[in-house]
C-alpha cells in the first residue's frame, strides 16, 4: 500500500512557493511524479504577510504539479519556519498502577501526550513533542522503554512551539487555496529527512538550512533530534546589501549574487567586471567582481557566526562528528563551505536531497534549494524517530489522521508531532479515505 500512497509537499518559503507530487517506487526509493513552482510575494521571513498573495502563488504551484503529474491534488503536508518557532526541553513523568505487566505503547502515548497539555506563553501552541531519553524507576539513559518492567515511566522532551497566528494564517491560505493539511512538520525537520543518512545523525550533525528569508538549524546526536532553532536571517538580505552596495536594481543584485557571488573574496578576481544595464537612458553600470564578493562575505560570516552561536548554545558544539551540512538555496553560493569551515572549524558539506530519492524525470528537484519540499513529501512515508517503526505491527484502525488545524494536543501522523501518534487509539470516520483525495 505504500507504493500506491501519493504524497504532496508544499513549501510556503520567503522567495518560492514549491509543490512536489511524489510516490516510493518498488526499491522504496522516492519517485518524484510532478513539481509546481510559483514566486512568493506574500510570505516575509517565513511567516505569511499576505494572504491573497500567498493563495495565488499556492494555486499556481498546485496547478502546475497537477498538470504535470496527471494527479488531483486535495491534500498536502505543509512547513512551518519563521522567527516565532522557539524550542525548549522539558521532562515528564507518570507513575503506572500495575507492576507485573511491562511498559506498553499506551503508557508511552500517555506520557507523551501529557506534555501538549504544557502551559506556553499567550499566542504560541504545541507543534512538536519528540522524545530525547526515558527514564524507568530512576534507571536512567533508555531510549526506548516498551517492554520493560517499572512503576515510575520518566522522559525527557524535546518541544517545539510556533505563534498561533502563524499556523492560523497558513491554514487559512491552504484552506482558500481549496487544499487540506495533512501534517504541520517545521522545515527543517522536514529537510533533515531528505539530506542526513542514518550515519551523520548517529554521530551527531548540525543541518543548516538557508533559505530566502530564515536560516533553519536542526541538530541530531545518537538519531536523536537535540535541538532546533531558526534565524531570521537568509539569502535575501545579502541580496539587500548588493542592492544597496552596488546601487542596482533588486532582480540585478539577485542574478548577481546567483550567478557571480563568492563567499570568500580572496577567490574572487580584481580585474574581472560585469557591466549592469543602466536605467532609462543612462549608461550600463560596471560592478568589480571583487567588490561584490567583500559585500557577499561581510554578511554571509555574521549569518556564519550567529549559525555557529547557537550550536554552541546547544551543547553539543564538541559532539558533532559529522560536523554540519549546509542546504537551501542559499548553500549554492559559491566558497560557502570553505566559509563555514574557516569560522567554525567542522567538517562540512553540501546537503543534496537525493539520500531517498530514486530515478526521477524532474533532475532540478535534486538541488539543495528543493530539500525542504522533498523532506515534507517523505514525511508522509516515514517517521521523524525511527523508534516508531517498532510498533508498526499495530492495526491499522488504531491509527490517528487529523486534516484540520493543529490544536494543542494534536499530533499528526508521520509529521513528528507526538513520537507515537499514530497509535493513539483515535478512530477517524475518514481514515479509509485519507489518501483518496488526490
Amino acid at each position: 500500500m505504500q507504493n500506491d500512497k501519493i504524497v504532496v509537499g508544499l513549501d510556503i518559503g520567503t522567495t518560492k512557493v514549491c509543490a512536489l507530487v511524489g510516490r516510493k517506487n518498488e526499491f522504496g526509493k522516492l519517485e518524484i511524479l510532478g513539481m509546481g513552482k510559483a514566486i512568493s510575494e506574500g510570505v516575509v521571513r517565513g511567516i505569511v504577510s499576505n494572504i491573497d498573495k500567498t493563495v495565488e502563488a499556492i494555486r499556481k504551484a498546485i496547478r502546475q504539479a497537477e498538470e504535470q503529474s496527471g494527479i488531483n491534488i486535495g491534500v498536502v503536508n505543509v512547513g512551518i519556519a519563521g522567527q516565532h518557532i522557539k524550542s525548549l526541553q522539558h521532562n515528564g513523568s507518570i507513575t503506572r498502577q500495575v507492576t507485573d505487566h511491562e511498559i506498553t505503547v499506551d503508557d508511552v502515548n500517555r506520557l507523551t501526550n501529557d506534555m501538549y497539555r504544557l502551559v506556553t506563553p499567550p499566542g504560541s501552541e504545541i507543534i512538536h513533542v519528540m522524545p530525547q531519553e526515558y527514564k524507568v524507576d530512576y534507571e536512567e539513559g533508555i531510549v526506548d522503554p516498551v517492554g520493560m518492567s517499572g512503576v515510575r515511566l520518566e522522559g525527557n522532551f524535546h518541544i517545539i512551539t510556533a505563534q498561533s497566528n502563524a499556523i492560523n494564517n497558513i491554514n487559512k491560505c491552504i484552506s482558500r487555496a481549496g487544499l487540506e493539511i495533512d501534517n504541520l512538520i517545521l522545515e527543517p525537520l522536514a529537510s533533515c529527512m531528505s539530506v542526513l543518512s542514518e550515519e551523520e545523525k548517529e554521530a551527531g550533525v548540525a543541518l543548516v538550512d538557508i533559505g530566502g528569508g530564515t536560516t533553519d538549524l536542526a541538530i541530531f546526536k545518537d538519531n536523536i533530534i537535540r535541538h532546533t532553532a531558526v534565524l531570521p536571517f537568509g539569502g535575501n538580505i545579502i541580496t539587500s546589501d548588493i542592492k544597496q552596495g552596488c546601487m542596482v536594481m533588486q532582480n540585478q543584485a539577485e542574478q548577481l549574487k546567483v550567478k557571480f557571488g563568492k563567499a570568500i573574496a580572496d577567490e574572487a578576481s580584481e580585474n574581472e567586471i560585469v557591466s549592469i544595464p543602466g536605467l532609462r537612458d543612462r549608461t550600463p553600470k560596471e560592478i568589480s567582481l571583487k567588490n561584490l564578493a567583500y559585500i557577499i562575505e561581510a554578511r554571509m560570516e555574521e549569518i556564519v557566526e550567529l549559525i555557529y552561536a547557537e550550536i554552541v548554545r546547544s551543547g553539543y558544539a564538541n559532539s558533532l562528528a559529522a560536523g554540519i551540512v549546509i542546504t537551501g538555496g542559499g548553500a549554492q553560493l559559491q566558497n560557502l563551505v570553505q566559509l563555514v569551515e574557516y569560522i567554525t572549524g567542522m567538517d562540512t558539506r553540501i546537503g543534496y536531497p537525493n539520500e531517498h530519492l530514486g530515478k526521477s524525470k524532474i533532475d532540478a528537484v535534486k538541488s539543495p534549494m528543493y530539500a525542504t519540499t522533498v523532506g515534507l513529501v517523505l514525511a508522509g512515508y516515514q517517521p521523524l524517530d525511527q523508534r516508531t517503526h517498532r510498533y508498526d505491527e499495530v492495526p491499522q484502525q488504531e491509527q490517528y489522521t487529523n486534516k484540520s488545524a493543529p490544536k494543542t494536543p494534536s499530533p499528526k501522523e508521520g509529521s513528528g508531532m507526538g513520537l507515537f501518534q499514530k497509535l493513539k487509539g483515535f478512530l477517524s470516520d475518514d481514515i479509509d479515505n485519507d489518501k483518496q483525495n488526490y
